[in-house]
């Protein structure tokens, strides 16, 4: 409970204090913050919530972006969250 409570409050941090690099007419769609819903199912590999997939699917455009940003990498590309795509019917991105 105290990892997953410390990766919550990371990635509020990291979300808080960074701008996102992405392209501007993204921009209005990729919001990290978003995807809350997600966290605890990419953090401990639990199921992914319905509000986790919609929003995942609201913003599978965004998903290289947060990739490719090194603020975003650790969670987007974390073996757990490659669950939660894939429970969620979304394919992990090749960028």
């Amino acid at each position: 409970m105290k990892f997953m409570t410390l990766m919550v409050i990371t990635f509020l941090i990291v979300v808080m204090s960074s701008p996102i690099l992405i392209k501007a007419e993204e921009a209005q769609s990729c919001v990290p913050t978003d995807l809350m819903p997600c966290l605890p199912a990419m953090t401990t590999g639990g199921q992914p919530a319905k509000d986790c997939c919609d929003k995942l699917i609201e913003q599978k455009s965004c998903l290289c972006g947060y990739i490719k940003n090194p603020l975003y990498n650790t969670f987007v590309s974390s073996p757990f969250a490659r669950k939660v795509l894939e429970a969620c019917n979304i394919p992990y991105p090749s960028c």
